[in-house]
């Protein structure tokens, strides 16, 4: 799902030429020797639900612990009937929303390369209010087509932007029942963010246990945080006024004091007395593309997808520099002007200030991280406390997605379910309210087809 380098597309199928791709994949450096070893753990994957194109998040709402909403990247937010120990199948589930068609049709044409390509832009994100039982308010971030001067923007004068990011609130007028809908019309934009190409868009949305919004921005697109749209060293430790691209930003959707008037800006945010936006909560990201709280500790992890040698996890504090393009991982990155970006030494703590990931491996091992949860179930107590993530495919083709945990030491283990590998592209991942974690997979790499499954994780 997280395109790690600049791609070229023939064709108007899902047939898509990963030239560059590829030959970063031939010859970038194995720069991390030891290879990720198999856990002890014993998991196996349960059907939960399946027919969806691309599912990217699955969570419950405040008070609904019967229903798993779904995010499909295709505008589509499923409600699927959950019972412990008893899957559900496609007849339960139903529309919870739709923005990509339904007569709202607020996506950008998804296919970046043409009809049935692959594409990183769509409906990314989905976040219930603390108060939804009552109040029904729902926030989603989605790529929608350019429309007037947007909240922040880094393009030239000269330069359109390829989309916009947009962060929406919806209103449920009756949550408390147990098929409760969005009303299609109750929309109201809080935020807009020029984005300058169809990549790295992040758009994880998510509460934090102090009542107030997260969500992630990517860099901007392209490669090596350079181009049109980029500012000079890279949007993701740029903190001029206008720059959301590559951060972290933190809000009150209920307050009215941010410079549009449509949402607050917390007044404990880091850099509020500072130049930058005040919305930032921490930056240094290329793709942060998925993030979660820890349901106990409420510790803010995210997964951010690597350029061509490192993928990592974060534990993100406010404030927090986490190094793109200074840094990938905890190496050092040489953005090389016109020429293909790389990692060069490894520098743990240096430059100062800058936050080392907790994880890293390299591309010998997957080439696009996705950010899942920290396991806080009952049905796999050996999983308990650790925090479980995967990579979308070991290669494009085929789609070998890998599932991952940090052990008791800190390090990555792979996660094997029945002792197999999964065979499919892994695209997001899900946690219910008891702490249970969801893997959500597809046979595509392209927002196209009806492959998509939700899978529970389950003892082995």
């Amino acid at each position: 799902m997280r395109m790690p380098q600049r791609t070229v597309a023939l064709g108007a199928t899902v047939v898509l030429v990963l030239a560059t791709v590829t030959a970063a994949a031939a010859s970038h450096q194995d720069v991390i020797l030891e290879p990720i070893p198999v856990s002890d753990v014993a998991v196996s994957l349960d059907l939960v639900a399946d027919g969806f194109t691309t599912p990217l998040w699955a969570i419950n709402a405040p008070g609904d612990n019967k229903r798993l909403f779904v995010v499909d990247q295709v505008g589509k937010i499923w409600a699927i009937e959950i019972h412990p120990g008893k899957p559900a199948q496609v007849p339960e589930r139903s529309l919870f929303l739709d923005i990509g068609s339904d007569g709202l049709d607020l996506l950008v044409p998804l296919g970046a390369f043409g009809p049935g390509s692959f594409d990183e832009r769509g409906l990314l994100g989905l976040a219930f209010d603390p108060d939804y039982r009552d109040n029904g308010l729902v926030y989603t971030y989605s790529s929608e087509p350019v429309n007037g001067p947007a909240d922040f923007s880094t393009m030239p004068a000269d330069e359109d932007a390829n989309h916009q990011g947009v962060l929406r609130e919806w209103q449920v007028p009756n949550p408390k029942r147990p098929n409760s809908v969005v009303d299609p019309n109750s929309s109201r934009v809080l935020l807009t963010i020029d984005e300058p190409q169809f990549n790295h868009n992040s758009g994880a949305v998510l509460f934090g246990p102090d009542g107030f919004l997260y969500v992630a921005v990517g860099d901007g697109g392209s490669a090596d945080d350079q181009g049109v749209g980029h500012a000079p060293g890279g949007n993701g430790q740029d903190l001029s006024p206008g720059n959301l691209l590559g951060k972290i930003i933190r809000i009150d959707p209920h307050g009215s004091n941010s410079v549009n008037g449509s949402y607050g800006i917390p007044a404990d945010n880091p850099f509020i007395t500072t130049d930058a936006p005040d919305e930032i909560w921490a930056y240094g990201f290329r793709n942060a593309f998925r993030m979660s709280f820890d349901q106990r500790t409420g510790a803010l992890f995210a997964a951010d997808v690597g350029q061509n040698d490192i993928e990592e996890i974060n534990v993100v504090v406010g404030g927090g520099n986490y190094g793109w393009p200074v840094k990938e991982g905890s190496f050092l990155f040489d953005m090389n002007g016109d020429e293909r970006g790389f990692t060069t030494v490894d520098s743990p703590g240096v430059p100062a200030g800058m936050i080392d990931p907790i994880a890293q491996y390299d591309h010998d091992e997957g080439i696009s991280v996705g950010g899942g949860f920290v396991y806080r179930g009952s049905e796999i107590k050996d999983l308990r406390g650790s925090y479980v993530f995967g990579d979308f495919s070991l290669g494009f083709f085929p789609g070998n997605g890998r599932l991952f945990h940090l052990d008791e030491q800190g390090e990555i283990a792979e996660l094997l379910p029945d002792g197999a590998a999964l065979g499919r592209y892994v695209m997001g991942f899900g946690q219910d309210r008891r702490g249970e974690v969801y893997v959500l997979t597809s046979a595509n790499f392209a927002p196209v087809g009806t492959t998509g499954t939700v899978h529970r994780l389950t003892d082995g």
